[in-house]
């Protein structure tokens, strides 16, 4: 639903100087299909670490280079700066609501700043990874958020930027294709028949 985010998290990494390779790593470590279980992205994403615990992780990991230290205070609320609802992606979900579709949002956790505005605007159901506990790709958030729209798997289609999380989807039956545009997210509804 937003922006690219390599765009607005290279731009974060350019304006405080953060060493590319280094956060790619890091990146690598905690969200890859290899990642460890309780991983600092998994505890913050159900919820069991706060946001400045995980900014505290995340700062002692990075390294700038300029050799200045990475201030933890607000690091991803600095991060996500850039991180705005993609228009073309807004105006797709409102039609699809409009043309009466039950429109969900399921979301990994970064902390808690959605435009709760919007949230209400184009969705029925919201799911946060962190107030519940599960994070995608688990499939108990995918049957969770099932359950709270009240539709079998096989009448759902599902869409995400990350293969993992796509892949999931189809495990527990839902129509899932990866999300690159807004265009190609309307076309791969076209294939299913909705055309909003």
């Amino acid at each position: 639903m937003t922006v690219s985010v390599p765009e607005f998290v290279g731009e974060w990494l350019h304006a405080e100087a953060v060493d590319r390779a280094v956060y790619q790593r890091i990146m690598r470590e905690w969200m890859s299909r290899d990642a460890l279980p309780g991983n600092p992205v998994a505890r913050l994403e159900t919820g069991e670490l706060t946001v400045p615990e995980f900014e505290r992780l995340l700062a002692a990991e990075l390294i700038t280079t300029n050799g200045a230290k990475i201030d933890e205070n607000g690091l991803l609320k600095r991060m996500f700066g850039g991180a705005t609802p993609d228009p073309a992606m807004v105006e797709l979900v409102r039609k699809a609501r409009a043309a009466g579709l039950h429109t969900a949002l399921l979301s990994n956790s970064w902390g808690e700043g959605y435009p709760k505005e919007l949230l209400i605007e184009l969705f029925d159901t919201v799911v946060i990874s962190g107030r519940i506990g599960l994070r995608k790709p688990d499939e108990r958030i995918y049957r969770h958020t099932l359950d709270q729209i009240g539709v079998e798997a096989s009448r759902a289609v599902f869409f995400d930027d990350a293969p993992l999380n796509v892949d999931a989807a189809r495990a527990v039956g839902m129509h899932a294709f990866r999300h690159t545009t807004a265009d190609d997210t309307r076309a791969h509804l076209a294939t299913l028949g909705v055309n909003p």
